[in-house]
């Protein structure tokens, strides 16, 4: 626990993470750390609500990490209000898991603020960032399966409709991202076409289980840009050099995994395309406070 002069103070990390298997479909889902992160800064004490803002982004929605503090405070503090700030080498919502980031960052650093952390294990505090996107609707599934990559680090299998961890793995690729301009939220993602195409989200779900992750996320990603309506070239693009490429969530990013230097012909590719790529690594670690 820190102290400031106006309270109790709490820092927090979490990764970012890329789609291995949309839940949308049929709400089992897999999804993987990636190295980039969202910050956190709790201080509780001096006010009786809670106010968050967004580093450099002052119209942004608040509401999420906003009710992550509330709903940390009442279960193991003493309700007690506060301001939060995040700041985040994340894109929102560009399909990158910048919310469950936001979510579990705000979430550690609820519980480092109230000298709280050793409480709570990893999984209980990812539960209560998906609760609190459930509570102000910024998500369909739940996003257990983001939630749980992003706390954990590694990939994850989760079962969303139970918040049930099937399965953890630690990876280690490397990851080239792609992310457009433009911006796509997930609770605004079409579910109905998404269920569509629930009998492939099964086989990449059994893909996934069986620790064929790369070529998992290559079948999602044909799946879900069809549903989803996304271009596949990005896909088609990346498909001869690297190990796995998917839309990741609702878009509008695609992530290729495999070997940096193979992943070099797709970079130059991707960066002939407006936008942002950039090489990142998947991440084992998880959220961490401090």
């Amino acid at each position: 626990m820190g102290l400031s002069l106006s309270g109790m103070e709490g820092h927090a990390a979490a990764p970012a993470a890329g789609t291995v298997l949309n839940a949308l479909a049929t709400g089992t889902g897999s999804a993987f750390a990636i190295d980039a992160e969202t910050r956190a800064t709790v201080t509780l004490g001096g006010r009786a609500d809670v106010v968050g803002t967004v580093a450099g982004a002052p119209e942004a929605d608040t509401r999420l990490v906003e009710r992550c503090v509330s709903l940390v405070t009442e279960r193991y503090g003493d309700g007690q209000g506060g301001t939060v700030e995040t700041d985040s080498e994340v894109p929102m919502a560009a399909g990158l898991k910048s919310s469950s980031a936001a979510a579990n960052a705000t979430v550690l650093a609820t519980l480092d603020a109230l000298d709280a952390a050793g409480a709570v294990d990893r999984e209980t505090a990812a539960r209560i960032g998906v609760e609190a996107a459930r509570d102000v609707g910024v998500t369909v599934t739940g996003a257990f399966d983001d939630a749980s990559a992003s706390m954990l680090g590694g990939v994850t299998l989760t079962d969303n409709t139970t918040d049930a961890l099937l399965a953890r793995e630690e990876v280690d690729w490397d990851v080239l991202v792609w992310t457009p301009p433009e911006r796509a939220f997930s609770a605004e993602a079409d579910a109905d076409r998404c269920r569509a195409v629930a009998p492939v989200a099964d086989l990449v779900a059994d893909l996934a289980r069986e620790g064929a992750y790369e070529r998992a996320m290559t079948v999602n990603g044909l799946a879900f840009c069809a549903a989803l309506d996304f271009s596949p070239d990005p896909l088609l693009e990346a498909m001869p050099h690297a190990e796995g490429v998917s839309l990741s969530g609702t878009g509008p990013s695609f992530t290729a995994v495999g070997d940096a230097a193979a992943l070099g012909a797709v970079r130059e590719r991707w960066a002939a395309r407006e936008g942002t790529t950039w090489l990142t690594t998947t991440q084992s670690e998880g959220a961490t406070i401090g």
